[in-house]
């Protein structure tokens, strides 16, 4: 068998939405889903094709024929309907801090099924992101509905190329499906394991047996370290304000001190790897125009602000706030600090607005139209949205929203990442690095652009 060694093991409801690298491969493995993410585009999975309306509301796609799961079962346009039902449903969709996340976006839409190989989803409101949604659309054996909504989170059965063997807290063995529509896995078994210290899980790949020649491989992943601003009430109201804080940071700085490197810096919204992303230097450091747009504010002889700080996620969020007030002093802005140890009653104040001016906090979703939709829309207010708005940005989520040529709709989010560099809602800082270790020598493999491991694309390892 073939180990991952990561730091958490965790699978829950898979229709329950979470952006956890380490339960993500897990799932991918075990589930398949409509499309698949490479890179910025999206190319077929159990869809082999589809097509959408011109309002972007109207989705077709005409899957994969023969695909059973893992029980047997037929995955046909009916199941894959069942589990987009499910997924919409108000009590899936559940991330940290915040239910229903799914049902956003396929809450009342009508979910057919003409035949055993088509299926159309009629959304209540147009979207041409929609395969946004979908590529986490995991599709679960309807056989496992009842185990799962009961909490037996060890009823997984997808359609997948490896099929669940076993399952502990601590360890998870899965077998590959000889003949997967999709192709048949490099590595017949697959355990992941759990490993929390970095330094051990180095060891075990250096362990004698495996292999003493090491692929590193790093890519900049969707999670995004930032501060949300409270745009609500307060100074930062203010866009010069919010500007000033984005102006003053020197991110570089910040990554070389509290993680030795493993980052790369934020310069607007969204990271480099998103789809649309602008390539403005709108954030660079210029504490000089901070201190005159401070005082053109009215803040001239100094501004105190209140933040709110996790002791977790990220786990450098009380160093990382040390250093930010360090820097932010060198223009006037002193930081009030109030720490919160428990990360969840943390999300679930963020989500109610009831932070301070700004508090620590990640934005993660790969998709560029969730980020605006989910965080930045004021007509939306959803549930990380801290206040901002700004009408020229809601024109441009408007126009992208019913825009299906992908090209044209790029350019519209890459008027967006302009206009949120001049008028930012948050204070982004970096993107870090995921870098994992393959036993063996691997020169042609990369990371997926999200830094999701795809073990069903992985190269043939050593076997334990």
């Amino acid at each position: 068998m073939t180990i991952i060694a990561q730091a958490r093991l965790s699978l829950e409801d898979p229709h329950d939405c979470t952006d956890g690298s380490d339960t993500l491969t897990v799932f991918h493995a075990l589930y398949d889903t409509l499309v698949r993410r490479v890179g910025q585009d999206f190319v077929p999975h159990l869809a082999q094709r589809w097509t959408v309306s011109d309002d972007a509301r109207t989705w077709t796609f005409h899957l994969e024929p023969g695909v059973t799961f893992h029980d047997g079962t037929p995955c046909d346009a009916a199941a894959v309907a069942a589990s987009l039902a499910r997924m919409a449903r108000e009590d899936k969709g559940y991330t940290l801090g915040a239910p229903a996340v799914w049902r956003q976006y396929l809450g009342g839409a009508v979910i057919t099924a003409p035949d055993a190989l088509t299926l159309t989803v009629t959304l209540q409101a147009p979207m041409a992101d929609l395969l946004d949604v979908l590529e986490q659309g995991f599709i679960v054996a309807p056989s496992a509905f009842a185990a799962l909504d009961a909490g037996d989170h060890s009823q997984q059965v997808g359609s997948g190329p490896y099929r669940l063997d076993s399952m502990t807290a601590d360890r998870l063995t899965a077998s590959r499906v000889e003949g997967h529509f999709a192709g048949t896995p490099a590595n017949p078994v697959m355990t992941w394991t759990r490993v929390p210290d970095p330094a051990a899980r180095l060891a075990l790949l250096e362990q004698e047996g495996t292999s003493a020649v090491h692929c590193w491989v790093t890519r900049v992943p969707s999670p995004a370290i930032i501060y949300l601003l409270n745009a609500a009430r307060g100074p930062l109201r203010d866009a010069r304000v919010r500007r000033a804080l984005s102006l003053a940071v020197d991110r570089d700085a910040l990554i070389a001190d509290l993680v030795a490197g493993a980052a790369r810096p934020l310069y607007g919204f969204v990271s480099p790897h998103h789809y649309g992303a602008g390539d403005g230097a709108g954030a660079a450091l210029d504490r000089d125009m901070a201190r005159h747009l401070l005082a053109e504010a009215g803040h001239a002889e100094g501004l105190i602000l209140d933040v709110d700080c996790p002791t977790r996620l990220p786990d450098e969020a009380e160093r990382l706030t040390a250093a930010l007030g360090a820097q932010l002093a060198q223009v006037g802005v002193t930081l009030r600090v109030f720490v919160h140890p428990e990360r969840e009653a943390y999300a679930h104040m963020v989500r109610r607005k009831e932070i301070r001016d700004l508090c620590v906090f990640d934005s993660s979703p790969m998709s560029t139209y969730r980020v605006l939709y989910e965080k930045i829309d004021s007509r939306v207010a959803g549930a990380w949205w801290q206040g901002y708005a700004n009408p020229a940005i809601e024109t441009l989520i408007d126009q992208g929203r019913v825009t299906t040529d992908r090209a044209a709709r790029a350019a519209i989010w890459r008027d967006a990442y302009r206009l949120l560099q001049d008028d930012p809602a948050w204070l982004t800082l970096y993107n870090p690095l995921r870098v994992i270790g393959l036993a063996g020598e691997h020169p042609d493999f990369a990371m997926p652009a999200d830094g999701v491991i795809d073990v069903a694309r992985l190269p043939a390892l050593p076997e334990d």
